[in-house]
């Protein structure tokens, strides 16, 4: 036997199993949480009646070992776009590991790499070249380097209530405290209000901004800034020489019923564009800083720069695979128009909602990105109930709808933000009628218990007791 025959036989005594594994050790994964990573996570899901055990998925689905089904309305926090397990990207995955490519030797120019590069650019067609990394927030911390470097500018500005990732640069643009406390110093960044023009022109005139960083639908709440904002705000910053970086991790690849959320307002065409989540077919992380040629050009100077700004783990081969695939049934299975024809039946049957429900205070967004808003009732009875709540922590009453929606109706879904009173859609872009129709009727009947003093109460009482116990 060669060496070559010998290398790729596996060893009897040492092989791997991971069936053999899952079977003998998968009921230890909430004690394995518990003990080996952050533990706060699995006393989260006790709590809140989350601790379910998920025995497969596809499409928009979970099932646990009791064969029941659950509807999936988080989507992974957006990063399963085509729903779990799409057989194309499956099978694409399957096809790039067959292939055994010669990935990642770091002195070569693969294929894929520059295939999809150009698949993306296809939807992008004022910008010209893309940098791939492995995340969201390493896709921001791309375009926050690229912008400073070529402005020579430090600052950076960023919208209340942002999120743009965890990593420093990124959380330096983060405008939930609650992600900051403790983690200063951080880069000079400013805050400025959602859709508030006088705020960033005074921000500008100080001639150190390098960019405007803004998701064109903001995550936390499902906010946007006014029509014409967006737009706005880009004459603005290119008057001072700054960049718009748009944040497109979740909004992005169709989530809003165009393929970039701020292609909603005509003439708005950031110089820098951040994408990831649905990119990986929910299977290989992958994110993506997409430019103009000549921040590209200055960023990569010269030889000398080559790998001035770069990803060990970047541009390979089963990412590539994975977003080749993503953008091809994205094209074939016309995932953009199902966005917007079952988003806006989701959003209407919604909103049509707020006429029967005094604590239903609003519904908004695009496609299917869609916040549910609570709010003060008028009823003497519910208003006492409301403000027990609300003296206890903001955004109960919103966790007090989502819990009932998976224990009753086994249906995942998930508050906004901390301290917000909205529940966030953001399901897999495949859904249809019958999802739709699912959705609301659970919801219905959550918030017919709401308002009549039904059983979500009873759990209110042990969410108050838990906040203040947390206090």
């Amino acid at each position: 036997m060669t060496t070559a025959e010998s290398a790729s036989e596996p060893s009897q005594a040492g092989e791997f199993d991971l069936g053999k594994l899952l079977a003998e050790r998968g009921a230890e994964r909430y004690e394995l949480h518990t003990r080996h990573l952050n533990h706060q996570l699995p006393r989260m899901l006790h709590t809140i009646g989350f601790d379910k055990v998920y025995e497969r998925a596809e499409g928009a689905y979970f099932w646990d070992a009791d064969g029941n089904d659950y509807l999936d309305m988080l989507a992974g926090f957006g990063v399963m776009g085509l729903g779990r397990h799409h057989p194309v990207v499956r099978k694409a995955l399957h096809d790039v590991l067959d292939a055994g490519l010669a990935d990642l030797t770091r002195f070569d120019c693969q294929p894929l790499p520059g295939l999809l590069a150009e698949k993306l650019l296809a939807h992008s067609p004022h910008l010209d070249r893309v940098f791939f990394g492995n995340s969201g927030t390493e896709a921001v911390e791309g375009a926050l380097k690229f912008a400073r470097f070529v402005t020579g500018r430090p600052r950076v500005l960023y919208c209340a209530h942002a999120f743009h990732g965890l990593t420093t640069g990124s959380l330096s643009v983060n405008g939930e405290s609650g992600f900051r406390d403790g983690f200063a110093p951080l880069l000079p960044d400013t805050a400025v209000p959602l859709g508030d023009l006088d705020a960033l022109e005074r921000e500008l005139r100080k001639g150190d901004v390098a960019a405007l960083i803004v998701e064109p639908i903001q995550g936390k709440g499902v906010l946007e800034g006014p029509p014409g904002w967006l737009r706005a705000a880009q004459e603005l910053l290119h008057r001072h020489k700054a960049l718009l970086i748009a944040d497109e991790v979740q909004t992005g690849l169709g989530r809003t019923g165009d393929f970039y959320a701020y292609q909603h307002e005509d003439g708005v065409e950031p110089d820098l564009v951040c994408v990831a989540k649905a990119l990986s077919g929910g299977y290989v992380p992958v994110g993506a800083t997409i430019g103009k040629d000549w921040i590209f050009k200055k960023v990569y100077s010269s030889m000398d720069r080559v790998l001035v700004h770069s990803a060990s783990f970047g541009s390979n081969a089963q990412a590539m695979a994975a977003g080749l695939a993503v953008l091809s049934v994205m094209e074939n299975e016309q995932i953009v128009a199902n966005v917007r024809a079952t988003g806006e039946q989701l959003r209407s049957r919604l909103a049509a909602l707020t006429d029967q429900y005094e604590m239903l205070a609003e519904v908004r967004g695009r496609g299917l990105m869609i916040g549910i808003e609570f709010g003060r009732p008028k009823s003497l009875k519910l208003r006492s109930r409301w403000a027990m709540l609300q003296a206890a922590r903001k955004g109960l009453f919103a966790q007090m709808v989502v819990v009932p929606l998976l224990q009753r109706h086994r249906i995942l879904t998930q508050v906004s933000g901390d301290h917000m009173e909205v529940i966030k859609l953001i399901p897999p872009l495949i859904i249809g009628e019958r999802e739709v129709d699912r959705f609301v009727d659970a919801f219905t009947a959550v918030m017919d218990d709401a308002h009549n003093g039904g059983l979500v109460w009873d759990f209110g009482k042990t969410l108050v007791k838990q906040a203040v116990a947390n206090r």
